[in-house]
């Protein structure tokens, strides 16, 4: 039996769940994960986890086992990470999670650079507009607009502004907004965002207060990715809010309009979040120094496609 990796396979085992979403974030056969963890309680002669057909749940041992192991493992990752870099260029797969527009807009295009700085990392980019469990996917980091978390560390990396649009078609035949109140008053149709975990839409932001449809507004169409959001309004299907970064390219082709600049509510605080024991691992330190130095580059870029 290969004891390492025993114990990283009951790691995940602990963190996902179940073998089955194990042996899916480990891109091993269940089978093997399975005869991994029988092996490993054969040697220490103790039993890890209960089974039964429906669930999977970790003993008192278990629990002990896994609480010392994680530590050791992620130190050790830590160093297998600086000897092998030699000591300037850390190497190995970094997992991160972010959302669809934030991956199109801001970090894959600027990717190269990091790339061409760190070669030896090979980045792993989920991207999913869900709040995803960090450690149960095994995911070292994520892009998120909260930082209320208490099992993760978040470090702010920028503030992203809003803009609130809509296609030059759909203003000529509906006019324009000069103020939030008429966006029910005059019965515009509003392209809303909903939550892919509540199913309810996100309420548009403006400097006096919050609109939703309680107050009036239509949502003649409401969709849960950002990328999607925006597409709809190049569309013509409404006036939407969303991030400047999101529509800027389409703000400077003159595809989208933006309306009621001045009542646009304070850019919106993005977090890098991350495991408390990834904290000294040198892959995550190398983007987290990257991240925090491009994004509120580019972010601010954007802002600058919006018209005086």
């Amino acid at each position: 039996m290969d004891h390492l990796l025993a114990m990283r396979v009951f790691g995940r085992v602990v963190e996902t769940g179940g073998f089955a979403r194990a042996a899916d974030g480990l891109r091993l056969p269940k089978s093997t994960v399975t005869k991994l963890v029988q092996a490993l309680e054969a040697q220490l002669g103790v039993r890890l986890f209960e089974r039964t057909t429906r669930r999977v749940s970790v003993t008192a041992e278990g629990a002990a086992y896994y609480e010392r192991t994680r530590h050791w493992l992620a130190e050790l990752d830590d160093f297998e990470t600086t000897l092998a870099s030699g000591s300037a260029s850390p190497t190995g797969t970094l997992r991160i999670d972010t959302g669809g527009s934030v991956a199109a807009g801001l970090i894959l295009p600027a990717l190269p650079a990091f790339r061409e700085r760190y070669p030896g990392i090979r980045l792993q980019v989920g991207v999913s507009d869900r709040t995803l469990d960090l450690i149960g996917e095994g995911i070292d980091c994520a892009i998120r607009s909260t930082a209320h978390d208490p099992n993760l560390v978040a470090r702010h990396i920028v503030d992203l502004p809003w803009t609130t649009c809509a296609s030059p078609d759909y203003l000529a035949r509906h006019g324009t907004p000069t103020h939030p109140d008429d966006l029910a008053r005059d019965g515009h149709d509003v392209v809303g965002y909903f939550s892919a975990r509540t199913g309810r839409a996100h309420p548009l932001r403006f400097t006096d207060r919050e609109r939703s449809a309680e107050d009036g507004l239509v949502l003649s169409v409401e969709v849960n990715e950002s990328n999607a959001h925006t597409a709809a309004a190049v569309a013509g299907l409404g006036i939407v809010q969303t991030f400047t970064f999101a529509v800027a390219p389409y703000l400077a082709s003159g595809a989208l309009v933006a309306v009621l600049d001045a009542w646009q509510p304070a850019p919106l605080p993005a977090y890098l979040v991350y495991p408390a024991d990834r904290r000294n691992n040198a892959r995550l330190r190398a983007f987290l120094d990257w991240i925090t130095e491009v994004l509120p580059e580019r972010a601010n870029a954007a802002d600058h496609f919006k018209p005086s």
